[in-house]
């Protein structure tokens, strides 16, 4: 992992859960959930397409709460993978993040 994304992923991670945010049960701390929309098994997680989640809703929540526990029920419940990392970009200032870089 370069330098960067380890930067980026902290800035992610300090969102709190995207989740817990949009529910407005105000800020929980959060995992990196890398996005795996459109990739193959074997393909390696982009450290730029993620977003941050709180441990219920990535692992431990159970069905229909935690996306790794059922990630259709999930997404029709809280937004699809690609409509919350839309949401974390804006939230870190757009995709002009990866143009000047943090700031």
């Amino acid at each position: 992992m370069t330098k960067a994304e380890r930067i980026y992923l902290s800035r992610v991670s300090a969102l709190g859960c995207i989740v817990c945010r949009n529910l407005c049960l105000g800020d929980t701390p959060a995992e990196i959930h890398h996005i795996r929309t459109g990739q193959g098994t074997s393909q390696r997680a982009d450290h730029y397409k993620t977003i941050p989640l709180c441990h219920i809703h990535h692992r431990t929540g159970g069905y229909a709460v935690a996306f790794h526990a059922g990630r259709r029920i999930w997404e029709s419940k809280f937004g699809t993978e690609a409509e919350l990392l839309l949401q974390v970009y804006n939230e870190l200032g757009g995709l002009n993040y990866f143009v000047t870089g943090p700031g």
